[in-house]
């Protein structure tokens, strides 16, 4: 599977990303992460009464034969779930390789794209040349069955669970297609997904998406520009349903359309402020861009399209994007618990000092979509964009230019 993870139903890329904590995904995955910087104690957390239950526990519960390291790992869980911020949380070893092989944009599935709601998970796309590509799964197919297990109201966490699995084994999906019934069988391989899909659309539009903020994001995104933008008369940046990732990575893709100037600063406790500014050769600094957003666009998204908002780079269509303005920091375990800690560290602000956080970003052009997977296909551009009117929309203002 692959996981374009997204809130509140939406296409969910079911790669490595899910599966870790519904706590976190449920409030935007994939959050930003950001070079380790010194931090402080304040205060002393009172363990006394922790150490006692531990004790007790230990000589008096009925059942001896106690996993310690599961104690370990869920008192742990307890003290981060008491933060009561959504995006700081414990993940185990196991959970915390996951999350790294999604930082990189590498899972082992078999590479679709699913919306989730309350009724069948809905394909919304595959990953050119995987397994689920090569067995003719299409957009638009619903998902019935995962083996024997009905997928009616099925949550992407569960979905990950079902149908991601090691190299070489298989699962069966049971499919609906218009009239038709049928099960496919799949095997599951090993498959490194691009964060950036281009295409020209329109009169020479270079259309780039970006599905999240990877590792790999800006050299991906600095190879499309290098390919397509002498031959170029307008860009569409989508960054519809992009959960966020690296801020850095960010960073370089504000930097290749801005020229000079701050491109957002963050603030941490005690009253810090780093600053960052723009960098770079910035390629694209005078091609005319419109940005697309949604509700699902958040984090390192508003990041960017915020920036080129406020610099008056660019316009924003579609909707009210999420409004997530943290960021986080992996701080992995080696005693008792192991795993990692992923901690809020920092809060983010545009470069007129304004804050997305739990607002989001306002477009310059309101227009929403009646389905989601009404949305252009980077991926078969061949089906055409008539149903996208937020995309049909940003094509009627580079034309206006």
């Amino acid at each position: 599977m692959t996981f374009r993870a997204v809130l509140r139903g939406g296409a969910f890329l079911l790669v490595g990303l899910v599966g870790f904590s519904a706590g976190v995904y449920a409030d935007q995955a994939l959050p930003d992460w950001i070079p380790y910087i010194a931090h402080n104690q304040a205060g002393r957390v009172d363990t006394s009464a922790l150490q006692d239950a531990i004790r007790v526990i230990q000589a008096e519960y009925v059942d001896g034969n106690l996993d310690t390291t599961k104690m370990s790992r869920g008192t742990v869980s307890g003290l981060v779930a008491s933060l009561g911020d959504p995006y700081s949380v414990y993940y185990d070893p196991d959970q915390y390789k996951k999350l790294q092989e999604a930082y990189q944009g590498r899972y082992s599935g078999i590479g679709i794209y699913v919306t989730f709601g309350s009724g069948y998970p809905l394909i919304s796309g595959t990953v050119p040349g995987s397994p689920a590509a090569h067995a003719g799964l299409q957009s638009g197919d619903q998902i019935l069955k995962v083996g024997s297990r009905d997928a009616n109201g099925m949550t992407a966490d569960v979905a990950t669970s079902l149908i991601q699995g090691p190299d070489g084994t298989s699962v069966t999906l049971t499919i609906k297609r218009d009239t038709s019934t049928f099960d496919v069988t799949i095997v599951r391989a090993e498959i490194q997904v691009p964060s950036v899909r281009s295409t020209v659309i329109g009169d020479h539009v270079l259309y780039v998406r970006i599905y999240s903020f990877g590792s790999s994001t800006f050299d991906d995104f600095a190879s499309v520009l290098s390919t397509n933008l002498s031959s170029s008369k307008g860009m569409v940046l989508d960054l519809r349903d992009n959960p966020g990732g690296f801020v850095d990575q960010a960073d370089s893709v504000i930097s290749d359309f801005v020229t000079s100037g701050e491109t957002f600063e963050e603030r941490g406790r005690n009253g810090s402020v780093n600053q960052h500014t723009v960098s770079g050769t910035h390629p694209a600094a005078s091609i005319p861009l419109v940005v697309l957003v949604n509700g699902n666009s958040a984090s390192a998204a508003e990041i960017v399209a915020g920036s080129l908002q406020v610099h008056k780079r660019a316009r924003l269509v579609g909707t009210k994007t999420f409004g997530k303005g943290s960021e986080q920091l992996d701080f992995p375990l080696k005693n008792g618990a192991e795993g990692d800690l992923h901690l809020t560290i920092k809060r983010w602000y545009l470069p007129d000092g304004s804050t997305v956080d739990h607002v989001g970003l306002t477009p310059d052009l309101s227009v929403a979509l009646a389905n989601s997977n009404d949305e252009f296909d980077v991926q078969q551009p061949a089906v055409g964009l008539d149903k996208d009117i937020q995309l049909e929309a940003a094509l009627g203002l580079l034309a206006a230019k």
